[in-house]
């Protein structure tokens, strides 16, 4: 995948600042769940649901994802592909109508590049492409993200579980202690020119925690971040939404760079700087559209 698509500079295209996680057993908040603002609807099979709903979950998720596509993007969390119950999300996929399904399935629990180029090849010719996006969660799957991301061109982003990864490491869910992992995350979808998107921000207390944690997000790379609960999504996606100051600064970049070698508000400007600038006005580009008018 390009940069251009990595950094949304494509025409039309739906953003993807903020992915807010509802229970596949709990059909009736899918509605409430795709007017929350979010870019992105999760379904989720996986954690959310107790062993004993998971097929009718399954069956929930399947039929709701089988509408008509809405103006949220949707994705489907299945289990982890090693598990029964991971196979059988796969199987349903693999059955699902022609053009049919999520927009995004996440791939939970990756470990290693051959995890995803084997659900690729499961997935590939089943009713239309399904993008993939791979949830990097353990020190496996740290140790391996760079491999990861280039396993294949299917894969659109990287996803950081922080939760199941500090529980591994022993260490606190929180920024510091999980710095070098989402560096080494953030490199990786560099690398492959994919989406990375960040940990949800689990204390629904802490409004403040809560925008810090997204701003450092945007600061360190991330282009979107996770949610568990609607009332995080504003915050979300105005922290990664360019700010209108950013915007004319961004402008102001952008043409100067036209003469070369330029300074604009005291700093010198290059072409590595116009680039940023030019990911900056595509964003705020995307993230203006009115929901209704986003297409697939």
């Amino acid at each position: 995948m390009s940069e251009a698509v990595r950094d949304g500079e494509i025409a039309g295209q739906r953003p993807r600042r903020s992915w807010l996680f509802t229970p596949a057993t709990r059909p009736d908040r899918f509605d409430r769940a795709a007017r929350s603002g979010a870019d992105v609807l999760i379904i989720d099979l996986e954690d959310a649901v107790p062993p004993a709903d998971k097929a009718a979950a399954r069956d929930a998720a399947l039929t709701a994802l089988a509408a008509p596509a809405a103006p949220i993007l949707r994705a489907l969390r299945i289990n982890a592909p090693v598990t029964s119950e991971g196979l059988e999300d796969l199987l349903a996929l693999m059955r699902r109508p022609q053009n049919g399904g999520p927009d995004f399935v996440i791939v939970p629990k990756v470990d290693s590049a051959e995890m995803i180029r084997w659900v690729d090849t499961l997935l590939s010719g089943a009713g239309g492409p399904l993008p993939l996006v791979a949830l990097i969660e353990s020190a496996h799957g740290v140790a391996a993200v760079e491999d990861i991301a280039c396993a294949s061109p299917r894969l659109a982003a990287l996803f950081f579980g922080a939760a199941d990864l500090s529980a591994e490491l022993g260490c606190a869910t929180a920024w510091e202690p999980l710095l070098s992992a989402r560096s080494r995350l953030i490199n990786a979808a560099a690398l492959a020119g994919i989406e990375a998107v960040d940990s949800p921000f689990f204390d629904l207390t802490d409004n403040a925690g809560m925008q810090r944690e997204a701003a450092a997000a945007l600061a360190l790379g991330f282009g979107a971040k996770a949610a568990i609960h609607p009332g995080q999504i504003s915050t979300i996606n105005a922290t990664f939404t360019p700010t209108e100051a950013e915007i004319a600064q961004a402008r102001r970049i952008v043409a100067e760079s036209a003469k070369g070698v330029s300074v604009v508000d005291g700093r010198m400007i290059d072409e590595a700087m116009a680039r940023k600038a030019r990911r900056i006005l595509s964003r705020a580009t995307c993230a203006a559209q009115p929901q209704e008018d986003r297409l697939p």
